[in-house]
Order: structure tokens, then sequence, then C-alpha cells
């Protein structure tokens, strides 16, 4: 069971960003894209198609469709499909799959499938509960080597200090509630919910005092007052679980007195009687007005990959009743359907791409380039000079926007071992040279092809 408990002050700040932690909306005023908001760059008309998508789903006219992401790699498609999530409200379910997940289970298609429909379906539940409430001034993510990978360290455990105005409390948390820090991106100036019976931690937005004091974008930060009075209070605590979450715990609920004595293989499928016992009783709290249903998104990407029999069950199950949106995103043009010999175009059946909307996003030009750098920049609090900002700019229109950003974090090491602050433009060049892009490793293996294995 998830643990937390009080104790006395000190410690040391840990960080970790998220390729797309910096995303919280589509940048949107009205239904025109701003060239630059929260957390977007460019894709102007892509921006506002999905604005367009979110509106619909809002108005609840959505209905039967799906969207389609497709262009060049690296060109924001997940960034799109979180945005849309992001801008449909708080704590709507954002479930990313790849592709290749679906043949890589050790259960039925059809039931994985299940699963991540119902993943991305959720329901906020009113319940009255103790909780601890307030901003977050420390925060310290205590780590550990992984047990079966020593180059990679995982949370174990995690030291918070928490104030309301009138009163400060420092707290030691377990591995799940560091979990849960890391995944919501929970940093100082955050007011948090934290739900000690639930094990959950709730993210409700950024400190007005932290916000002027970062400096942050206020237009892409939803900034609210340090709450009042005590630490640990009882109030009615709002908390988001996903209909997956309740069918497991159901299901768990239903084992036999065998298998609590002696163990017993656990089933990783869900029986449909289940599920519908789980769908009455969200039914009957949604009825109670203690429980609001939140339709959210499933983004697959590499759809391509995707074989006719699942393609059959997804066109199925969009005229489902209760159903979340589903995005699909693909870098291919005409490619083969898997389990057919037709090729069409992404690789889709014609007739579930007919049911779609299809929106093209397009190669980042010189100027959005430079915007993404310095953006990614801010998120993962790497300092560099105007000069590297331009040549790192550059070094994304030749070569591609991802090299571009993923030289921002081992120049950023060789800048700390040479005593600098920033990263200089001469840093980005030495790492470029460690770290070659996509072309320079194909004219390598071009020239060196005689020593490789065939």
């Amino acid at each position: 069971m998830p643990e937390i408990k009080e104790i006395s002050e000190s410690m040391r700040e840990w960080e970790r960003v998220a390729a797309h932690s910096h995303i919280s909306g589509l940048g949107l005023d009205g239904l025109k894209a701003k060239p630059m908001a929260a957390g977007m760059v460019g894709q102007i008309e892509a921006r506002e198609a999905a604005g367009l998508v979110v509106r619909l789903v809002k108005e609840g006219k959505f209905a039967g469709r799906a969207v389609l992401l497709a262009g060049p790699p690296g060109t924001g498609k997940t960034a799109i499909a979180m945005g849309i999530a992001k801008e449909l409200g708080r704590d709507v379910p954002f479930v990313p799959l790849a592709a290749s997940e679906i043949f890589s289970t050790d259960i039925r298609k059809t039931e994985f499938l299940t699963q991540t429909l119902r993943k991305a379906i959720g329901a906020r539940i009113h319940e009255m509960r103790k909780i601890y409430e307030g901003e977050v001034k420390e925060i310290n993510i205590e780590t550990a080597q992984h047990p079966y990978n020593p180059y990679q360290k995982i949370p174990v455990g995690a030291i918070i200090k928490i104030a309301t105005k009138d009163e400060s409390k420092k707290l030691t948390m377990d591995q799940s509630f560091a979990m849960q820090l890391i995944q919501q991106n929970i940093e100082t100036g955050d007011v948090v919910n934290i739900d000690v019976d639930g094990g959950r931690i709730v993210k409700i937005g950024k400190s007005k005092e932290s916000a002027e004091e970062k400096k942050l974008d206020l237009s892409a930060t939803q900034l609210i007052d340090v709450p009042k009075g005590k630490v640990l209070k009882e109030k009615e605590f709002i908390y988001p679980v996903t209909l997956h979450a309740l069918d497991v715990a159901s299901a768990r609920q239903g084992e036999d007195i065998f298998s609590i004595f002696f163990g017993g293989r656990e089933s990783k499928e869900i029986e449909p009687e289940v599920r519908k016992q789980v769908d009455e009783y969200v039914k009957s709290l949604v009825q109670e007005g203690r429980c609001e249903l939140l339709p959210g998104v499933v983004f697959i990407d590499e759809c391509s990959m995707l074989d006719i029999e699942t393609f059959a069950f997804l066109n199925r199950a969009l005229e489902q009743e209760l159903s979340p949106i589903i995005i699909f995103a693909t870098n291919r043009g005409f490619s083969t359907i898997r389990g057919t010999d037709i090729k069409a175009a992404h690789g889709m059946p014609l007739d579930l791409v007919d049911r779609l909307l299809i929106i093209n996003t397009k190669p980042y030009g010189k100027e959005d380039i430079r915007k993404i750098v310095e953006t990614r920049a801010k998120a993962e609090k790497i300092k560099l000079t105007d000069e590297a900002l331009e040549y790192l700019t550059e070094v994304g229109a030749r070569t591609s926007l991802r090299y571009s950003i993923q030289l921002l974090a081992p120049a950023f090491e060789f800048a700390k071992e040479n005593n600098s602050e920033k990263i200089e433009k001469e840093h980005i060049i030495y790492v470029e040279k460690l770290f070659v892009d996509v072309k320079k490793s194909v004219e390598y293996l071009k020239e060196y092809e005689s020593h490789f294995l065939a």
C-alpha cells in the first residue's frame, strides 16, 4: 500500500523533463493559432484544425470519427495530439501507444485494444477525504540503480515540503508517489493535493507568487492562490480514475480463496461481466452527481504497422456510445496494409480513412526551429548564448530538429566540465563531432561498407 509520513527538514532538487512536458495546449486564441503559445511553435494550420476538433468534441459532434495526423518525422504530431488532450480539460486521459506494442503482448489483440480504450475513458469522482494540500516549496526525488540495468536510475522515494499561508510540513513518500511526481512534472511552486489513503497526487496548478517570481508565461499557466489554514485537512477531494483502473480493481476483488492463500497465475485479461459491473457502478455515481465522465485521447503512432484485424476492431470501436477520441499518426506514404497484399494511402483501409479527419503537418522553417530549441532549453533549464542558439538553429535546418534538440544535453554537460554556466558555440561543435546525424551516419556506412557484416 502507498505510504507517506511527515519528517523534519533538508534536501536537494532533482528533476526530469519529458519530451513534451512543456506542452500545455494548442496555443489558440479562439480558433486562431498564435505563432508561439502553450509550448507550441509553428504548424499554424495543423493546430487550427486540431482546435476545430476540440470544439467538435466539446459540443458532442465528433461521434463515429477519428483524426489522422500525417507528416514527416519530427513535425510535431505527438505534440499536437497531447495539445488536443490538454485543451479538452484537466484530468482528461492521454494514452500514447506505438502500433508495435499491440503485437508484443501476451494477451489477445482485441483484449489489449479494449484495455487501451478504457484507459482513455476517465471518471472524475468526488469524495470527502483527509488530504495534504499546499504549495510545493522543496522537492527531492531519491533514486537508485535499476535492478536489471546498471546504467539506468529509477525513483525509490521522495521528500517534499508543502506549505499553506499559515503552516508548512515536510513529507517523505514511497516509490509510487515518487513516480507520480515525475509523471506529472511536479516542481517547486506547484499547488498539489495529496490523498494518502487513495495513493494519489493531483497537481492543481501554479501559485501566483511562484509564477511572478519565475517570470513564467502567464497565458500558458493555470494560476491559483496558495491555500490557507492547515496543510492536513478534510475536504471534498476530486480525483480522476480510468475505467480500466476500476476494471482491474474489481477483477482483483473477485479472486477466489485458493488464489489468496496459495497464490496463482494472475489473469491479464478481464471478463466482460466485470466491465459490465464497473459500467453500472460508474453510471450510478453519475446519476448521484458524484462522478463526471471524461472521454480522453488514444494516440496511436506508427499506425501503418497495424494489421487489417486491428483496423476492423478500431473501425467498430468508433461507433460505440462511450468511446475516446482516437488519433492516428503516420509518416508513411503509400504502403501495404498489413495482413493483405493491398497497397493504400498511409497503409490504412479506405473505409477507415474515409471517416477520418486528416491533418497534415509540415517541416519546420528556420525561425520555428530557433523558437523550439529556445523553448526546450528553458524547459530543461539550460542556458545558451545567442551565438550557440543561432548555430543550433542552423544545425536543425541542415539536419533535423530532433538532432538539434538532442545536442542540448551533452553540450550542457561539456559546458559544465569547462566551468561554463552557458552553452557556447564551441561546445556544440565539439559534441556534434562525437554524435553524428543520420546523413553523416549513412555516409560512414557507405565509406566503410566492406568492413560491415552483410
